[in-house]
């Protein structure tokens, strides 16, 4: 998807081709089943279809009622694709229902995408006033604004720190409380300039707000905690040479991800004095392929792209699936 700031361009899926090229579907895996974790515009899901045979499937998940009217919409006239209105992290109880299927792909493209960010009344971006809502699923959960209402002065504080890695949190949660016993903090303004007045310094070329409105989002959205679900869940369900690809858009879900990947791929050494045969020993169960960022090209076209991190993985040998 997209970072949560800058010019309101029209959506672009950053890193499209090498994305999907990335998940492998040859002639031999064509018949497969994939998963696009983060429908979007469907800007990822409409080049899998397209490297898809007839028997090819793809179940694609997206929290954002305007994606799934979109996926909905393909989904009428084309057979292979299946929609689930619900986050990635539900992929375990949504393949139960199709015959607990092997996966030979995975795509997760995180963040937001640009119609959210660039439609005022979804209340994820400062640039013009909305409500403060910041719910990726409208339909469910508490908005940011509620959120703020009730809240205690540390855990705002907590998210601030901890999400958006924001040394003036405590300045910020302060100015907050105090802001909302005057009057309810109900739009994107209001939040903005309570932020802008409690940060003494800023960093260059970037809103003092940035911080704050994305720990409150990912904190709304419980973007990291569907992360580390979503991730466990796809390689369960993974087939031996299924392929890992996730694109990443800030520091915390690249760590979570390239912590993910790494503990499966790097397995501890035992003692070598134990009396061990070789089938005993502890066997990766990923193969890291690498990591790829947009081109320069692709980011002076589309500078939302320009924080974008893709890391591959591709899945070692055959388990059982968990009973």
């Amino acid at each position: 998807m997209t970072e949560q700031e800058g010019s309101g361009t029209q959506h672009r899926t950053v890193l499209l081709k090498e994305a999907v090229d990335a998940l492998a579907i040859t002639d031999t895996r064509c018949s497969g089943w994939y998963v696009d974790g983060t429908f979007g515009r469907g800007g990822h899901s409409r080049r899998i279809l397209e490297r898809l045979d007839a028997q090819g499937r793809l179940l694609v998940f997206d929290k954002d009622p305007q994606a799934i009217e979109v996926a909905r919409a393909w989904a009428r006239t084309e057979p292979r694709l299946h929609v689930e209105h619900d986050s990635f992290a539900a992929l375990e109880q949504v393949l139960a229902r199709f015959g607990d299927q092997r996966l030979q792909g995975v795509l997760l493209d995180l963040g937001i995408s640009s119609p959210q960010v660039d439609q005022a009344q979804r209340g994820f971006s400062f640039r013009e006033d909305g409500p403060l809502d910041m719910r990726m699923d409208t339909t469910r959960g508490i908005s940011a604004a509620q959120w703020l209402a009730g809240e205690s002065e540390q855990n705002i504080e907590r998210v601030i720190r901890d999400y958006g890695e924001e040394r003036f949190a405590f300045q910020i949660a302060k100015a907050i409380v105090a802001g909302r016993a005057l009057a309810p903090i109900s739009s994107t303004r209001q939040l903005a300039q309570i932020v802008a007045g409690a940060v003494k310094t800023r960093e260059k070329g970037k809103d003092p707000a940035t911080r704050t409105f994305q720990a409150i989002r990912i904190h709304i959205n419980q973007e990291l905690a569907e992360l580390e679900v979503g991730l466990a869940q796809a390689f369960e369900r993974l087939a031996p040479q299924g392929r890992m690809v996730v694109i990443s858009f800030h520091s915390l879900e690249d760590r979570i991800v390239k912590r993910f990947m790494g503990q499966h791929a790097h397995v501890p050494q035992p003692d070598r004095r134990l009396p061990l045969r070789a089938a005993e020993l502890p066997q990766p169960r990923l193969k890291l392929l690498g990591k790829m960022r947009p081109s320069a090209a692709e980011i002076a076209a589309n500078p939302r792209a320009r924080s974008a991190i893709m890391r591959v993985a591709e899945r070692i040998g055959a388990q059982e699936l968990p009973a």
